[in-house]
């Protein structure tokens, strides 16, 4: 059997925001600010470049779910021509100045902006990205590590996360350059990755989002959307107090 992508993933709205500000890239497909309670599983062959990605839009400031969806369906559009890291960089770079031109053209979306974090799954390599706390990693059995980079102030002793970013894609009222996060690494069969808003990661403790994927590496698609389930949950039992948005990714075949 040919290589394939598989991706397993959800968007919520957690239990305390008024609406979904988050958007997903799955491939050429986006969802932008809306709510799924069950995991949808989209399959792709391994080939041409397939971007997975979520964009968070910043709460407290106007025009968070308007930031996402421009990212997102940015990202969906250029992904057939992300074939290595300059791309990448060049097309969040893109990404940051179509977020200050939309807001330069409405008075009421000044300041507006989003984090993005995703990868970009190719034959044998695997290029990850991230402006923001929004995060992805790689699942190496039942471990669970952490490939993106956080763009936040250190955090005090005792203190876990923080709401606070360094950077963004737009966020402020002139355009600012942005330095994404972008690395490479081997691809191959059997590989997996979280791809998700802090949403999750804030809530939910590292260890236990990795004891939640333990014993799940099985070539089963159906046992990545069970699992995504189960991630959304225990942040909801956390208290759900942002949107969620996670795409479990597997390379199957």
């Amino acid at each position: 059997m040919a290589a394939y992508i598989s991706v397993s993933a959800l968007s919520h709205e957690g239990l305390v925001r008024e609406h979904n500000e988050d958007s997903l890239t799955v491939g050429p497909w986006t969802l932008c600010a809306t709510v799924t309670t069950n995991p949808q599983t989209l399959l792709f062959p391994l080939g041409p470049p397939c971007v997975v990605a979520v964009a968070d839009g910043l709460g407290g400031h106007p025009g968070g779910e308007i930031a996402s969806a421009l990212v997102a369906r940015e990202l969906a559009v250029a992904g057939p021509a992300l074939e290595d890291e300059e791309t990448v960089r060049e097309t969040l770079q893109t990404c940051n100045r179509a977020v200050y031109a939309a807001a330069a053209g409405d008075p009421g979306l000044a300041a507006m902006g989003t984090t993005v974090a995703g990868v970009v799954l190719l034959p044998g390599q695997a290029v990850t990205f991230n402006v923001g706390d929004s995060r992805v990693y790689r699942i190496d059995g039942d471990d669970l590590l952490r490939v993106s980079v956080d763009d936040s102030p250190p955090l005090p002793p005792g203190r876990r996360t923080t709401s606070l970013v360094t950077q963004t894609l737009g966020g402020s009222l002139g355009l600012t350059f942005v330095e994404p996060h972008v690395r490479t690494a081997p691809l191959a069969a059997g590989d997996r990755f979280l791809v998700c808003s802090d949403g999750l990661t804030d809530p939910v403790p590292e260890e236990e989002l990795s004891g939640l994927l333990a014993g799940t590496d099985e070539d089963d698609e159906r046992a990545d959307g069970r699992a995504a389930f189960e991630l959304w949950k225990a942040a909801i039992e956390a208290g759900g107090p942002d949107n969620i948005t996670l795409a479990l990714v597997r390379i199957g075949g």
